[in-house]
């Protein structure tokens, strides 16, 4: 497949001209990625021109470029820090949205990985986030000069090497480092997948482990095996590559057959298999959500379980209730929040069992009310939160009726 490369240039962050490069496949293209290359590198080096040609070559659009200060982008590098790779990584995206495309997928390699799990809330777009080798906090690149840190500390700046160059450290860089120690991984809302290599001697493998386990589902995880942190081998870039490909076909809708929603008349709602599995769509008549079961049982974790449903819809009823009749007295009710749970006793544990019902379920509801109220109006509260529709449903004699369509 022909590639077509587009050399460009775009405002940075700090105002600094950035330089790019476009690669696109000759056939109409399958998503946008944004690729930022690992710290203190370029995009030009080895694993981000070979992860992006072989992705081209499978029908992806892919542009990466220089932070400020690196490569051939104008700027200082002493005066970038993470926060300005986050900023010139969205500058980026804005560039793309205004002449090409949004991007749909971003990939970060090394520190660029920690830079895309903080700036993907900020790119709307985006369906997949990608890390290889990234560090779980930006903090942790500090440790390549951790020798300098007292010089950079007493001076303000002190000359460092790495990778066999000389850059000027300054410290706010170290500040800004410290300042986004915590990653806000809960807040992507787009599909991730982390790749690591357990040999890894600059990053970590641990660091994997914590994005994965503090990230929401939709997750995965792809180990390189014997890659090294810069995947030096042309087999592990490519590898990277097929890996990414295959995983982000999944997420990009273009890719996917639309599912058509069902209609729903007014007050009824459709369970339907999303997997054939245990995933499933839920409609109403004008919403749309998804249910699951654990990981531990199988599922996939993409939704909340039935009975998490069932509780959460306790819940809302009982706060819904309590919020009506507080605004009818209009008393001074600030806040309200009930947390439900489940479970199940048995005989002599259970005080409600008897000879013909040996066990019962029990909802365990602490409903919580903040303003300034008195405890009267407390009391009264906790009685209407008794009285909401759903409370009295489950409380009265149901009869489910089931047909066969």
């Amino acid at each position: 497949m022909a590639i077509k490369k587009s050399k460009v240039l775009f405002p940075g962050s700090q105002g600094d001209e950035l330089a790019g490069l476009l690669e696109q496949p000759s056939a109409p293209t399958k998503a946008m990625v944004l690729f930022a290359h690992c710290f203190t590198c370029g995009k030009d080096i080895a694993a981000a021109s070979r992860i992006s040609r072989s992705l081209v070559g499978r029908g992806f659009a892919v542009f990466r470029f220089d932070f400020t200060g690196l490569g051939s982008s104008d700027g200082d590098f002493s005066n970038t820090n993470f926060s300005s790779n986050i900023e010139d990584l969205v500058a980026a995206a804005s560039y793309l949205r205004d002449n090409y495309e949004a991007p749909s997928l971003i990939i970060g390699h090394s520190l660029g990985g920690t830079a895309v799990l903080a700036a993907a809330s900020k790119i709307p777009e985006l369906r997949g986030v990608v890390t290889i080798g990234a560090p779980a906090e930006a903090e942790h690149v500090a440790h390549q000069f951790s020798c300098d840190i007292d010089a950079i500390n007493r001076d303000g700046e002190s000359e460092v090497t790495l990778a066999n160059r000389k850059f000027l450290i300054k410290k706010q860089f170290i500040d800004d480092l410290r300042a986004n120690a915590e990653q806000n991984i809960t807040d992507i809302k787009s599909a991730l997948l982390v790749m690591h290599s357990p040999i890894d001697n600059i990053v970590s493998i641990s660091n994997a482990e914590k994005i994965y386990k503090t990230a929401r589902h939709p997750k995965s995880f792809v180990s390189l095996d014997n890659a090294d942190h810069l995947l030096s081998k042309s087999q592990d870039a490519l590898y990277v590559a097929d890996t990414i490909a295959a995983w982000a076909r999944r997420y990009l809708v273009a890719d996917e057959p639309t599912t058509p929603t069902p209609k729903v008349a007014k007050g009824h709602v459709i369970a339907s298999e999303k997997d054939h599995k245990f995933t499933q769509d839920i409609y109403s008549d004008s919403h749309h959500w998804i249910a699951d079961e654990p990981t531990s049982v199988g599922g996939n974790n993409l939704g909340p379980d039935p009975y998490a449903m069932l509780l959460a819809s306790l819940g809302a009823c009982t706060s819904m209730t309590v919020r009506m009749y507080a605004d009818r007295k209009k008393w001074p009710v600030d806040d309200v929040s009930v947390e439900l749970s489940h479970s199940r006793e048995h005989g002599a544990d259970c005080q409600a069992c008897d000879a013909e019902h040996p066990q019962i379920d029990v909802i365990t509801r602490t409903v919580k009310i903040t303003g300034d109220l008195d405890k009267d109006q407390l009391a009264r509260l906790l009685e209407i939160a008794d009285r909401c529709p759903v409370h009295k449903t489950l409380h009265g004699k149901i009869d489910v009726r089931t047909s066969l369509l």
